[in-house]
């Protein structure tokens, strides 16, 4: 590793989500200096559609950048290197002579794709891809997302044909058009976001013709896949961050995964954002799920051997408080539900099932919608508040069952020591009591909560030289606070058995007369 100048003081990381873009400034002892942060427009066109447009996105990235260096007083002369993390899966198609891109960013959450993805899937079914890739085919995934956009936007297929249009995740759209966009831009992704197209195979971590000839991709619009920690570039476009070498990419759960220090088999963590994310480490062996998880690449640094991950995706977590604030106007501002959820002993036999985008992992049915169940007068709001937060935690326990099943499948006996979690529901403390009551094992919430932006921040900066490696990252870590589990276990496999019961009534629901809808 090469020493630094002194006078590389810190990491930026560059956090483009699915509501915001952030940029936050990080210490060697991975501390937050300063954020700048911008939210973004959610567009809603028709249901189940959701798109951003990838122009404000970037935009706001450069503006959350200027912010972030203005408030700590640092120019690019401080910064070792910046990292990018970012929403995966979220597609965005352009025209790399304008920059242009030719439609809006199709989201991750977005299910226009189902009819794509079960014509691809044919009499196979949607394990089509499953032992290639990881995955099965759902709309969740950017493969389905780009045949959608070439067979949708006029012209775009001749365009792509022709070679003009590139594809990428939000961090390809972001490392772009940092290196210069259409003035010689670095068209790049890593190895965690290349794992969520549907387009790469697992094992040799190189795109696979065949399934990009059937959803009809031409080659030439997929970004070259590079390791998650290794100079791609340099910053051109912005002056704020000229010569500034761009060195690490993970997709935002395989950099929360690293910034929470789950370097060994079997270590987990649960982040709760927009939806929730659980990622156990397998070592460097993938395992392919028979229960409904997702296999993905962890993170791979410079040319050491890939880490993989099983990962249980759900889809409405945060984003269901939310929608109790916004269209049912249940409460005012989220972080209300916490007092709301405590006034009340339980939920009053009531459950929510958030099936807003159908069921995610371990279930994928996109026929299921939510459902509110057991309803009786004497439930309130309250009730349905801590209904609604309960989810998050019941969702969380399908996915740990389904790990612990692959896991034993696969030989290696893997079982959960302990959750490490973060995001920002880590902050409502009923939640992270009835996790670790749900779960059995205790729930850890580190002392920097914003671990995926602190994730890419070291993988950028093991790449220069700025950290040494993983033990760094082991070294910083520092637990702010636990809960033990303390519910008796028979009232929480109660519990348990009802919202089993409450998930099959979201089921069946999307036939072809409620898709015309």
């Amino acid at each position: 590793m090469s020493s630094l100048p002194e006078r590389k003081k810190y990491i930026l990381s560059i956090d483009q989500g699915t509501t915001s873009s952030r940029a936050i400034l990080f210490t060697k002892q991975g501390e937050i200096k300063s954020v700048g942060q911008h939210e973004h427009e959610q567009i809603f066109p028709k249901a189940g559609w959701v798109e951003h447009n990838p122009l404000e996105i970037w935009e706001n990235v450069r503006k959350s950048v200027g912010e972030a260096l203005s408030r700590a007083e640092v120019n690019h002369h401080e910064i070792a290197a910046v990292g990018i993390t970012n929403q995966r899966e979220t597609t965005v198609v352009w025209d790399k002579n304008t920059g242009e891109p030719v439609y809006n960013a199709i989201v991750w959450q977005d299910t226009r794709t189902q009819k794509i993805c079960d014509e691809l899937g044919g009499e196979a079914g949607p394990g089509k891809y499953h032992d290639i890739t990881g995955l099965n085919l759902a709309t969740y995934f950017s493969g389905p997302k780009i045949k959608w956009i070439l067979d949708n936007v006029e012209g775009a297929r001749e365009k792509a044909e022709a070679g003009d249009l590139l594809f990428g995740n939000t961090d390809t759209w972001v490392l772009w058009n940092l290196t210069g966009g259409k003035d010689g831009g670095v068209h790049a992704t890593d190895v965690t976001n290349a794992s969520r197209t549907l387009l790469m195979n697992i094992r040799t971590l190189e795109w696979d013709e065949n399934i990009a000839a059937d959803m009809g991709i031409p080659m030439s619009m997929l970004p070259q896949i590079r390791s998650s920690s290794e100079v791609y570039g340099e910053g051109r476009q912005t002056g704020l961050l000229a010569g500034t070498p761009i060195a690490g990419i993970l997709g935002d759960q395989q950099a929360a995964t690293f910034g929470q220090a789950c370097f060994e088999k079997g270590m987990a963590k649960n982040t709760y954002g927009t939806g929730n994310f659980m990622l156990m480490n397998t070592g460097n062996e993938p395992v392919i799920s028979e229960n409904g998880l997702l296999t993905t690449v962890a993170y791979k640094i410079g040319d050491a051997d890939p880490v993989y991950a099983l990962e249980g995706s759900v889809a409405v977590s945060g984003s269901l408080i939310q929608w109790l604030r916004d269209n049912l106007r249940m409460i005012d501002h989220a972080s209300e539900s916490e007092e709301l959820a405590t006034s009340v002993e339980d939920s009053g036999g009531a459950y929510v099932v958030p099936a807003f985008s159908g069921l995610f992992a371990p279930h994928w049915r996109p026929d299921a919608r939510g459902v509110i169940v057991g309803l009786t007068r004497y439930v309130n709001r309250a009730h349905i508040v801590r209904a609604a937060l309960e989810a998050t935690a019941f969702q969380t326990r399908e996915v740990l069952d389904a790990m612990n099943a692959d896991a034993d499948a696969a030989g290696t006996k893997v079982h959960l020591e302990e959750l490490r979690v973060d995001g920002g529901m880590t902050a409502n403390e009923f939640l992270m009591q009835f996790q670790a009551d749900l779960l059995g094992v205790p729930v850890i919430r580190p002392k920097v909560i914003e671990t995926t932006a602190l994730g890419a921040a070291y993988a950028a900066g093991i790449a220069v030289g700025f950290w040494e490696g993983e033990q760094d990252v082991i070294d910083n870590w520092a637990e702010d606070k636990r809960w033990e589990p303390s519910m008796d276990k028979e009232e929480v496999e109660r519990q348990y058995r009802l919202w089993k019961k409450a998930v099959s009534k979201t089921l069946d629901w999307v036939d072809e007369d409620v898709d015309h809808e």
